[in-house]
């Protein structure tokens, strides 16, 4: 038996043992039991990425991980004709033709539903915008919220977005039975760290996908020019959209992997695969399903990207990776603002520590020039911001770290804002989907020189057009 191994096992009789409180609302039941199974092979994970999994930033992440799954994952737990039964209401209408104004047969679309889904082939978070338009029949609409639903329950599974667009389409036709239904998909899906270049979902892999069924149908459908004309109302163009469809939608598709979960030809990471395998076992899904087969590795792949480095003393480009004592050296005096230097807009990508979940976005970094050596050049820069970002991380912490590594270096002042978008904070729970994080940390003379701390946010401010 492999290291990884034993530590998934001593992780699940931990997991048996452990006292502390459930303040995460854990689910009674078969939920509890799935967490059970989960929580065991998130600490597996842990362990093989060489983190201590009893530190105090990562002793609940098992939990919340577990809580997260679920969570996603909920739609298979949900029948599309709970929601619908009841919804259904008379619309008589002022003609009974199809097509004809009024609730009979007038095309309804509800636009801009925002969804959440995971990718089936590596289980990362995908962002969608779903438009849904339907022409109903027999006098009957349907509750408008209801579309937003039914597109929820589909997108809460283990997804690729052509399959989520024809699975909505599909329900949504043989439940409230209209004369047709069209489903309109917009997808982002977060690229691999080393190509994220920007704060925005412009930077994301981004595919549409369609599906229309009844009316709809066919290439000389009114339905369908009407429904793509009305989207064009609010701006959204899937004529225009059409070419994405051939983008290689997953960016770790195309990394080679063995077709056997569990199997990996990497033995060290063995347990990972195992570990990931029975988290799929335990959130209903068949891991030798055609469409999952590599996910585990893949989802592995992704994690290692984010390695802990147990290096306690590093050297990198100039940078003092170490404990050094930063706050003693306070700066004094007046600052001569023509010294400061910036480095803004440095893309990361990082791992929330609480969730597993990327967090991605810019870090803005402001120092005192010394004068003792020559500006030092912004690959440097953004190596620092690799070193800090490519790990478990928390967005407070790694402002800190950088700060403190850029002050070591320049002595008389650091400054360092980074400005985020959490996964964690917009796939799961209160789904806060327009959410940004800022962070700030200030070191010697920016600390005691408001003016000089002002002059730097504002070359911030001054160039923040130019890099979105």
């Amino acid at each position: 038996m492999g290291a990884l191994e034993e530590a998934y096992l001593a992780a699940a009789a931990c997991a048996c043992e452990e006292e502390e409180s459930d303040d995460l609302g854990l689910l009674a039941g078969d939920a509890a039991a799935a967490g059970d199974a989960i929580e065991p092979a998130v600490r597996a994970l842990l362990l093989g990425l060489g983190e201590d999994d009893c530190r105090e930033g990562l002793r609940r992440t098992p939990k919340r991980v577990a809580k997260a799954f679920r969570d996603g994952t909920r739609g298979y737990r949900q029948k599309v004709k709970d929601i619908v039964q009841g919804a259904l209401f008379p619309e008589v209408g002022v003609d009974k033709r199809t097509g004809s104004a009024g609730g009979t047969g007038g095309q309804v679309v509800v636009r801009d539903i925002e969804l959440f889904s995971y990718c089936e082939s590596c289980l990362l978070p995908f962002s969608i915008q779903c438009h849904v338009g339907y022409v109903p029949s027999g006098g009957r609409v349907v509750g408008l919220s209801k579309l937003s639903r039914v597109s929820d329950v589909f997108a809460k599974r283990l997804q690729n977005p052509q399959r989520l667009a024809n699975e909505v389409c599909g329900a949504l036709h043989a439940s409230i039975q209209p004369a047709g239904v069209a489903v309109a998909l917009q997808c982002w899906h977060i690229p691999l760290p080393e190509n994220l270049e920007c704060k925005t979902l412009q930077g994301w892999i981004r595919t549409s996908h369609s599906s229309r069924s009844g009316v709809f149908e066919g290439e000389s459908s009114t339905f369908w020019s009407d429904f793509l004309a009305l989207l064009k109302l609010r701006g959204i163009d899937m004529e225009a959209e059409d070419d994405s469809v051939s983008i290689p939608w997953c960016p770790l598709r195309s990394h080679e992997v063995p077709l056997s979960n569990g199997l990996c030809k990497k033995r060290s990471t063995n347990g990972m695969v195992s570990a990931v395998t029975s988290m799929l076992l335990s959130l209903g899904e068949d891991p030798l399903r055609k469409e999952l087969l590599g996910t585990p590795q893949r989802y592995v792949q992704w994690l290692m990207k984010f390695r802990a480095c147990n290096l306690l003393d590093v050297k990198l480009n100039g940078f003092t990776l170490s404990n050094v004592s930063l706050y003693d050296r306070t700066g004094g005096g007046t600052a001569d603002h023509g010294a400061i230097r910036s480095e803004l807009h440095l893309p990361f990508c990082a791992q929330c520590e609480h969730h597993l979940l990327p967090f991605y976005g810019v870090v803005h970094i402001g120092y005192f020039d010394n004068g003792s050596r020559e500006g030092i050049d912004r690959s440097h820069f953004q190596a620092l911001v690799h070193f800090y970002g490519c790990k478990l991380q928390v967005q407070e912490r790694m402002t800190r770290q950088i700060a403190e590594a850029v002050y070591s270096v320049s002595h008389n002042g650091a400054m360092v804002v980074v400005e985020a978008n959490h996964i964690c904070m917009i796939s799961r729970g209160i789904e806060k989907i327009r959410s940004n994080t800022a962070t700030i940390a200030v070191l010697g003379q920016f600390l005691t020189d408001p003016c000089a701390k002002a002059c730097f946010l504002q070359n911030v401010l001054d160039t923040a057009g130019s890099a979105i």
